[in-house]
């Protein structure tokens, strides 16, 4: 896949922000490429630089160095032709305005008017569509957002915390709305405190910290290399604690009964070794919760997390591997 052929292209990406503190890397040599079609979630803590990258993307902000290429153009033309649409938390829509008024207001400025109605439809507000919208919950307002968004028809869609104000069915029904856009070749990225969402909707999963991809992979991946899985199973001859911890791969034992639980980053090995060499049985493998590999992976003296091995395509290096 080449570079113009890319949904997202970011390369070493630097942004800083003076403040009565000094000054505060938001974004320190940030790399990342999305596929078409592609489902990424953005997550991390408060001030890692997720905001700061949205609004690089969106045009709303210029790097300092580095360079953002958006469906393989410069953002501000994507964004000019309609090519990319933003659902934010806050703000942008007029409370005097019914549901439906404020869509063919906005479609109209994109000569879209027949997009309303399937707007309204997608974003489950068919029902709601002659309510004013200072009158509309904090999640139909959300709603509403999203359905802003589909009306130019764009090719990648950018959510900031999409959700907020949703309740449970309501996100729900409006991720399997995603995952249905997705399946038709809309690329999605989306930041959300929700891990869960993430977990369950994502693609993949990037991960920033101060400024930096810490993780890129699926949800499985980011929490093996953050936390390692654990090998569980039951042993047929007695082994004690000190010879199951020099066996290869194991970084701790627990035991929970007659089973033996091994914490390790090479489950795969050692379930082998196990299996062919101590007459384990009931073996079982696990890894740790994605809140845990993005507590391990975020926290301030977290180790660094090696690299993916070099590519010759920039995009099958980036996406859905490990940094």
């Amino acid at each position: 896949m080449t570079t113009d052929e890319l949904a997202l292209d970011l390369r070493e990406l630097h942004k800083s922000f003076r403040t009565p503190a000094g000054t505060v890397r938001a974004v320190d040599g940030l790399d990342l490429a999305v596929r078409p079609g592609e489902v990424v979630a953005f997550l991390g803590p408060n001030g890692a630089g997720k905001t700061t990258t949205i609004d690089l993307v969106l045009g709303l902000a210029t790097p300092d160095s580095g360079t953002v290429r958006v469906l393989g153009h410069e953002p501000s033309d994507a964004i000019a032709h309609g090519r990319v649409s933003a659902v934010m938390q806050t703000g942008g829509l007029l409370k005097d305005l019914t549901v439906r008024e404020t869509l063919e207001l906005t479609a109209s400025f994109y000569g879209t008017p027949w997009a309303v109605g399937p707007a309204l439809e997608r974003a489950g507000l068919a029902d709601a569509a002659g309510r004013r919208v200072g009158s509309c919950s904090g999640g139909q307002q959300q709603r509403l957002r999203f359905a802003l968004a589909l009306l130019p028809d764009p090719d990648l869609l950018i959510l900031d915390e999409p959700t907020t104000g949703m309740d449970v069915a309501g996100r729900r029904d409006f991720w399997n709305a995603i995952r249905a856009d997705a399946a038709q070749g809309r690329t999605i990225l989306f930041a959300t405190h929700y891990l869960e969402e993430a977990d369950a909707y994502a693609d993949r999963i990037v991960l920033l910290s101060h400024g930096k991809v810490v993780a890129d992979g699926t949800a499985a991946q980011v929490r093996a290399v953050a936390s390692g899985r654990v090998v569980s199973a039951v042993l047929d001859a007695p082994a004690t604690d000190d010879e199951l911890a020099a066996l290869p791969g194991v970084d701790h034992v627990e035991r929970r009964g007659d089973r033996v639980q091994l914490h390790t980053r090479t489950s795969d090995e050692l379930a082998r070794l196990l299996l062919t060499t101590t007459g384990a049985h009931d073996l079982e493998i696990t890894s740790l919760g994605l809140e845990q590999a993005f507590l391990t992976l975020t926290s301030d003296d977290a180790a660094p997390v090696a690299p993916p091995a070099p590519a010759t395509d920039r995009s099958a290096s980036t996406a859905g591997s490990l940094r």
